[in-house]
Order: structure tokens, then sequence, then C-alpha cells
């Protein structure tokens, strides 16, 4: 097990439930639109939320923000180690920083000992694009082994001053790399590991390699918080988290949405009415699992795990719970008989 650090009253490793987190894409010094999407963030599930820190005025800014929200806020620092300091003058409940990218060491203390005075967390965060060049020469490119020597060669410093409060994260774009350097990683520490696939690209590439890096990594017991990564609106970001949570049976909140895939059996149009269902059920808070089926020969049998579900019939078809028929409807009376059927519950 790792050990636990705490974003804020956000607790991460050490048992913890995984914590979903996500970035802005405002611009920080605009105080009233990343506080208005943080609260968007929030509202869709998210637990703690990034902003990037290039500037001064996106330091002074921070502390505003932080006064108009209520999720843990973390700064992402690369360079100015003077914006760190600010930004843990303001109240940041983290510090995101690549300890190698803001100059000699004594800027490296200076802002391990503010964060050790105030209970701040540093997550270190190594990326494959800004791996150090001799660790890329001695590895011949982005492995990785060169992310994890990065890695615990940051963690030296900070320890070298007397900080162990960190969380690490060990990302890049290739699926395969990012997975063997988190279960090196895992295998050689146990701080808290920061799951991600760094530049995963639009929603459609992007969840694919999402699920595949950061759900493979969480089915190995592997990762204690997470941020998907989409060329997209961020709130995007945080369904997908949900699902891969609820698809590495980590997290059980909200309907658990199935449906076959269709077959030479189906006799309804299955495809539109299981995107209406799926539709109807965005607002759905109830921890059950919904079926929608093709077949009435095996949907029942098939689907019998779930809480309530449909399965198809030649222009009609039958409503059921835990594999349990209920009754017949016609095929246009499905989806409303279905959800009438989860009203109930």
């Amino acid at each position: 097990m790792t050990k636990q650090i705490h974003i804020g009253s956000v607790p991460v490793g050490g048992g913890a439930p995984v914590a979903i987190q996500s970035m802005c894409n405002t611009n920080t010094a605009d105080v009233g639109a990343t506080v208005e999407q943080i609260r968007r963030l929030e509202e869709a599930g998210c637990e703690i939320i990034r902003v990037a820190v290039p500037d001064m005025d996106a330091a002074l800014a921070v502390g505003k923000i932080r006064s108009q929200v209520g999720i843990p806020l973390v700064a992402d620092i690369h360079f100015d180690y003077k914006l760190a300091l600010q930004c843990v003058d303001s109240g940041i409940d983290k510090i995101r920083i690549n300890p190698g990218n803001i100059g000699v060491e004594d800027r490296v203390k200076a802002v391990a000992d503010a964060c050790r005075k105030n209970g701040i967390p540093i997550r270190i965060g190594v990326n494959g694009g800004s791996l150090e060049k001799p660790l890329l020469r001695k590895y011949g490119g982005v492995t990785a082994e060169a992310l994890v020597e990065s890695a615990f060669g940051h963690i030296a410093l900070l320890n070298k001053f007397d900080f162990d409060d960190i969380c690490i994260s060990v990302k890049c774009s290739s699926v395969p790399t990012t997975m063997k350097a988190y279960q090196l990683l895992h295998e050689k520490c146990n701080y808290p590991l920061h799951l991600g696939v760094t530049e995963a690209g639009t929603p459609k590439l992007g969840i694919i390699k999402s699920a595949m890096g950061i759900g493979g990594l969480l089915c190995m017991g592997i990762g204690d918080t997470l941020r998907v990564t989409l060329t997209a609106d961020p709130v995007d970001e945080i369904s997908v988290a949900k699902d891969i949570l609820k698809s590495a049976g980590l997290r059980h909140q909200g309907v658990n949405f199935i449906a076959c895939p269709t077959c030479g059996r189906t006799k309804i149009d299955l495809i539109s009415i299981a995107h209406e269902v799926e539709q109807r059920l965005q607002n759905c808070t109830k921890n059950i699992t919904v079926a929608v089926m093709g077949c009435v020969v095996n949907g029942p049998g098939e689907a019998s795990a779930a809480d309530v579900g449909i399965a198809g019939g030649n222009g009609e078809g039958l409503v059921f719970r835990k594999g349990k028929i209920l009754r017949k409807v016609p095929q246009e009376q499905l989806v409303d008989a279905l959800m009438d059927e989860i009203e109930k519950i």
C-alpha cells in the first residue's frame, strides 16, 4: 500500500478511493472564467483541480480562485520558483513541479521549505517530452526506465531538503511505455501515483488510450489518483474518468449501463433504443445496473445480474428485473416502460 498524502481535504494513497483530477484550460489570471469552469468540473464529479501558473499574474490570482471554490486547488509550476512561493502564500493545496527545471538547488530548497511549513504536498511530474538530455542519451530515447530514473532523481533532490510529502507521475504519449514506467515505480517505491497518458488526443483516440493505460494499471492495483487528458472541454475528461473507475470495479456510484452488440436475431432498432436509454439515464444517480438487450431468447438470462432491463423481440419486447420477466410491451413503449421500472427502484 502506498503512503497517504492529503491534497486539501482529499486523501490520496494509503487505501483512499482513487481521486479524479482535471486541469482548467482558462487563463488563470481571469478569475471569473476560471472559477466558473472549476464549478462546472466540480459539478461533473471532479475532486481535485489544477490550474496553470505561467506568470505572476496567474500566481496572484490563485488566492482569489481558492477563496471561491470548494475542491482542492493545484498549481502547475514550471521554471520560476517564485511562482510556487506565491501560490503557497495564496493558500494553494498542492504544487506540481519538475524540480529539475526550476533552477539551482537553493530554489528547490525554498519551495520544499515553504511547502513543508504549510503542509502542502508536491507532485513530481515527469513527462516524456521534458526528460533530461543525459537520460535520453543513456537510454536512447524516452523509455520507462528513463522516466523512472528521472523521477527518482527528483525525489532524491526533495528528500535532500527534508521533504517527502510527494506524489509522482511518469507520463508519456505511448501507452505501453507509460504503463511499464508506472509498474516499475510501483515496484520500487511507496509514493502515491498520479496516473495519466499525456497528449492522449481527441476524444475518439484519447478515450481508448486512457482506458487502456489508466484502466489497465488500476486493474493491476496500481494508481491513487488520475487525470484523463483529452483535447476537448475538461468537463468531458470527468465522465471518462468515472467510466474508467466503474469499469475497473473501483466506483459504483451511478448507473452501470450494459447493452448487447446486436446480431442477426435482433428484430428491433436496438442501436437507437440503447442511445435513447443512455441519454435518459445521464442524470440518474441510482447505483443500479441497467441492461438493453436485443434478443428475448437470451437477453434476460445474459443480463440476469441487471437490476432492470429490456430485451427486444419482433416489434415488441420484454421488461425484466434480475432476470425475471415482468411483462411484454410493444417496441415503441419499451424505453418508457424501462424508465418506469427504474423510477420504482
